[in-house]
This record gives structure tokens, C-alpha cells and sequence, in this order.
């Protein structure tokens, strides 16, 4: 079993940042990739970036450029710092693991963005 915690999130002003983490606990030997989607209210889940454990990243055009995705496997913790924030940005924000094939997810975290 693994379990996701994430942090961090809030309120920011347009063009502002914030930096989300996600620390893994239990049998984390077992983790391969992790990233982090938003759901934003009345649309579906998206996702925002991906680290696999070898340190490869994937990022949508949404987000790249001003989005970075790192981990940490030391700490067992994925981060999300977000820069030049927009109001789309707005959503629930939730980190996610794949573990033998299976995916694994937080319980998310709100990030508001206001003008």
C-alpha cells in the first residue's frame, strides 16, 4: 500500500506562485512514475506534469515553461512549483503514483488563482 499527502496549496494572485509537495509513504519501493492533475470545477481531470523515477518529465503545453516537476527519492516526495500563475490554473490539485500498474492518488489540494 502507498499512500500520497500533498501540501501546500492556496491562494495566489495572478503571475504569483506556489509550490506543491506530495510525500509517499508506505511500501514506496514500489513506486515507478508520479505526477500531478487538477481538476477544475465542472471539467474533467488534467494532467500537469510527470516524473518517472529515473527523473524524465512530461509536461502539456498548458504549463510548460512555467511548471517544474522534481522529485525527490530520497525524501520519497514529489514537488509542483508553479510560477507565472493564471486564473485557469484554479483547480483542485492531486499528485498521483503508479505502483505495480496501478494508480494511487492523494486527496488533493485547492489552488486559487485571483486577478
Amino acid at each position: 500500500q502507498v499512500q500520497l499527502v500533498e501540501s501546500g496549496g492556496g491562494l495566489a494572485q495572478a503571475g504569483g506562485s506556489l509550490r506543491l509537495s506530495c510525500v509517499a509513504s508506505g511500501s514506496i519501493f514500489s513506486i515507478n512514475d508520479m505526477g500531478w492533475y487538477r481538476q477544475a470545477p465542472g471539467k474533467q481531470r488534467e494532467l500537469v506534469a510527470t516524473i518517472s523515477s529515473g527523473g524524465y518529465t512530461n509536461y502539456p503545453g498548458s504549463v510548460r515553461g512555467r511548471f517544474t516537476i522534481s522529485r525527490d527519492n530520497a525524501k520519497n516526495t514529489v514537488c509542483l512549483q508553479m510560477n507565472s500563475l493564471k486564473l485557469e490554473d484554479t483547480a483542485v490539485y492531486s499528485c498521483a503514483a503508479r505502483v505495480n500498474g496501478a494508480s494511487v492518488w492523494g486527496q488533493g489540494t485547492q489552488v486559487t488563482v485571483s486577478s
